[in-house]
């Protein structure tokens, strides 16, 4: 018989270190996290710059960028750091960056028709695997569990800014085991 919001019983009657850590929150945040984070990845691991190449070019296809250096600042992202991802991203033919009409000096960040088709695929990808991590709770359950995470997250953001957006997506970014890919043998060629 599940549980309310859709918990099932057998999650919750879990023996050893996770039977001692289930009422744990920064046990429980930090498990949710890592699961978000490895599936996330995996979801956008094709795209230039991963993560942040999925955040660059949802900003271009979404006309949210008001220049290079704007979207830099937005993402928290180092100047010279943005411009490789930026290329990187350009030669993939997924965006391109196009002279303000406001300042001649300065660009703008547009997404291409392909890469626009591109992050619809990846908006895909990134809802199926958020599905997936959620699958234990119902809709409602769902709903409310989103509403609340954005709530402490805006407030959190308020009272503890980070220095830079995107400090703690690298600290984790560098304790995730690598992918890592197989090389065919010789028979196999």
């Amino acid at each position: 018989m599940g549980a309310p919001g859709g918990q099932d019983d057998r999650a919750v009657d879990v023996a050893g270190c996770k039977g001692a850590l289930a009422d744990d929150l920064g046990w429980g945040l930090g498990m949710v996290f890592r699961a978000y984070v490895s599936a996330t990845h995996a979801a956008v691991a094709d795209l230039p710059g991963g993560p942040r190449g999925y955040q660059v070019l949802a900003a271009a296809a979404r006309g949210s960028v008001a220049s290079q250096l704007a979207l830099a600042q937005d993402l928290g992202v180092d100047r010279t750091v943005m411009t490789y991802l930026l290329d990187d991203l350009e030669r993939a033919r997924l965006i391109q960056r196009v002279p303000d009409p406001s300042d001649r000096r300065a660009r703008r960040v547009v997404a291409t028709k392909r890469g626009s088709e591109l992050l619809a695929t990846l908006d895909d990808r990134l809802r199926d695997a958020e599905a997936q991590l959620l699958a234990p709770l119902d809709d409602k359950a769902r709903a409310s569990f989103r509403a609340q995470v954005r709530l402490l997250a805006t407030r959190i953001d308020v009272l503890d800014p980070p220095d830079s957006a995107c400090s703690l997506a690298d600290a984790v970014d560098a304790g995730l085991p690598k992918p890592h890919t197989t090389t065919r043998s010789a028979r196999q060629r």
